[in-house]
Parts: structure tokens; C-alpha cells; sequence
């Protein structure tokens, strides 16, 4: 399986380079365009799958820029560039990005990730399937035995942990006789998931996407009783003295452009608006490329050739007609 998926990335990936030079030849209508490219895999995909639709379908010459959050935003606010940042966490961006944004230097066009990056607690669907009472966290703490009577929970620093301990102390969890775990890294967390999963064992715990384990495996949220944004809100302190319950919210997952852009390059901008994935669709890519040890080029490809009535919307008619000849040949 691994084999025949790299080699027809692989192949995809030697049809489409002589298009780039074609393309580019041909495409006079697009300059030079900077993109970021955050640290984190998920924004390596779409920025390289971004990349690669903009050289050959656009014929603009892009430059990646490697970035993280804040380091993208501080060059738009003193540089103005690059021209789109993306797979920009607005929850982690301060009050930057709203000032840019009233200063009319950058504008948010789109959601990357839909419905963006998701986080909560989750059980393997096998248990849900098995006890349907489990998907409410009132079904789980009235069967700690079913859940494996332990909640795994966030490696401590972390912003997850001070919210679990909030909702733990709201739900008044161990009193169900349930015992807490407190993971000392992400990797024991992810690895304690993983094992119960292979062995068909229970599970519970705290996760969040998109991520490797939540494409990987079959995992079903629980639900906390419906998002109170000032219970959530309160529950970010760890101070908090009488914590209350909330699920969490989806958190945005945005690209912007600079202004300038959107007047140079108005078919790029349009472009980018109509860029979302999935988040489940993401854990998928994500997944695939820890199965098959792939970059995150040979991840691209893989989405391009895979997924192509998802993309294939976000183009101009023009580029759709350059890149559906090369595509369909993969």
C-alpha cells in the first residue's frame, strides 16, 4: 500500500513539473507573490499545495516565506509583507491582527480550516458504538469502568491543561470515580491513545486537530453540553474560583492578504478566499503522510491528486483549464 501511494505521488509529481515552466512561460498576468509557511505540518500542506496552484495554474512567481504567528504578523505590521499569511490561529495573534486590520494593512479572506481547529475530549468510536451512552460526558461519568476510569489529560504548560483542570473541578470528575492522568508530554499523550486504539482497549481523554492521531483513528467527541463563551473564557484562568462547564469552541483558522495585494493581484486574492479544508479532511492528509514517512511536497501531491473535485472549485476557469490537463493525466 505504501508503495503503490508513493509511487503514484511520485509520478504525479514528475507529470506536473514540466507544467511549471509552460505555465509560467504562458503567465504574464501574475507577479511575484510571498506566502508564509508556518512551522507546524498542516500549514506546510497548504502552503505547498497553495504554491503549486498559483505557479501553475496563475503563472506567478511565489516565494515561501518560513514563518510561525507572530513572527508573520510583526512583518506586516512593519514590512507589509508577505503578501498572505496563512494558517494564521486568531486566538493566538493578540490584538495585532485587529489593529492591522483597522489599519487597513491586511484582510482576512478566509477560513483555511473548516470548521478550524477543533479541540476536546474523545473516546474510540468502538466504545461509542458499543455503549451509545458514552457520548454525553454525563453517560461517561456514569460509567467510568466503560472509559477505562481514567481521563487523559494535557502535559502540564499547556493552555488545554488549565481548562481541563477547570471543567474537571465544574464536573466535579473524580467524584465519579474517575482518575485523572496527567500526561508529562504531548508524545505519552498521543502514544497513550494510539495503544488503546490498536489493542481495541477504552480511551478518554483530552485531543485536538487537525492532527495525526484524530486522522488515524476513528475517535468520536464527547459531548460537554454546548459552548458558553464567558464559562470558556473564565476557564483560561487558572485562577478561576468557581469554574462552570463548556465545550470548546472551534478556534478560527484564518488566511489574510495585505491590501496591497488584493489591488496588485485580484485573482490571487480570489483564489485564496475559496481555500478551505476540512479539518477531518486535514487529519487525513496528515495521517497519510506519517504512514508513508512523506514530505510534505509528496503530501500535496497526494491531496492534489486525490482530492481534485475539492479544489478544482477554487480556480479561475483559466487556471482550472491548465491544471485539469495536467491533473487528469496523473
Amino acid at each position: 500500500m505504501r508503495k503503490f501511494t508513493m509511487t503514484a505521488a511520485v509520478a504525479a509529481a514528475a507529470l506536473l513539473a514540466p507544467f511549471a515552466a509552460s505555465a509560467q512561460d504562458q503567465g504574464k498576468e501574475c507577479g511575484k507573490v510571498s506566502i508564509t509557511q508556518m512551522s507546524w505540518a498542516s500549514a506546510a500542506v497548504v502552503t505547498t499545495v497553495a504554491e503549486f496552484l498559483m505557479e501553475q495554474g496563475y503563472g506567478c512567481d511565489v516565494s515561501v516565506v518560513p514563518s510561525d504567528t507572530v513572527p508573520a504578523i510583526t512583518s506586516v505590521a512593519e514590512n507589509g509583507e508577505p503578501d498572505i499569511v496563512t494558517e494564521l490561529w486568531l486566538n493566538s495573534t493578540g490584538e495585532v491582527f485587529e489593529r492591522l486590520e483597522k489599519e487597513g494593512k491586511i484582510k482576512r479572506v478566509a477560513e483555511v480550516l473548516n470548521p478550524g481547529g477543533v479541540e476536546g475530549w474523545w473516546l474510540p468510536a468502538y466504545l461509542v458504538e458499543e455503549h451509545p451512552e458514552l457520548k454525553t460526558i454525563e453517560g461517561v461519568m456514569a460509567h467510568p469502568d466503560w472509559v477505562g476510569g481514567r481521563f487523559n489529560n494535557c502535559p502540564e504548560g499547556w493552555g488545554c491543561r488549565v481548562v481541563n483542570d477547570n471543567l474537571i473541578r465544574a464536573l466535579k470528575l473524580q467524584d465519579s470515580g474517575l482518575k485523572v492522568f496527567n500526561h508529562g508530554s504531548g508524545e505519552t499523550l498521543a502514544t497513550s491513545m494510539a495503544a488503546a486504539y490498536q489493542d481495541h482497549k477504552p480511551w478518554f481523554g483530552y485531543y485536538w486537530g487537525p492532527t495525526v492521531p484524530l486522522g488515524k483513528f476513528d475517535m468520536v467527541k464527547v459531548e460537554l453540553g454546548g459552548y458558553d463563551k464567558a464559562a470558556h473564557d473564565a476557564n483560561q484562568n487558572p485562577d478561576t474560583p468557581d469554574p462552570k462547564v463548556s465545550d470548546f469552541p472551534a478556534a478560527p483558522v484564518l488566511t489574510a492578504v495585505t491590501t496591497d495585494l488584493e489591488a496588485r493581484e485580484p485573482e490571487i486574492v480570489a483564489l485564496m478566499s475559496k481555500m478551505t479544508f476540512d479539518t477531518d479532511t486535514m487529519s487525513a492528509l496528515l495521517a497519510w503522510q506519517d504512514e508513508n514517512n512523506a514530505s510534505a511536497e509528496e503530501t500535496a501531491v497526494h491531496y492534489l491528486t486525490t482530492y481534485k473535485d475539492q479544489w478544482s472549485g477554487w480556480l479561475s476557469d483559466a487556471a482550472r483549464e491548465r491544471l485539469s490537463g495536467i491533473i487528469d493525466k496523473s
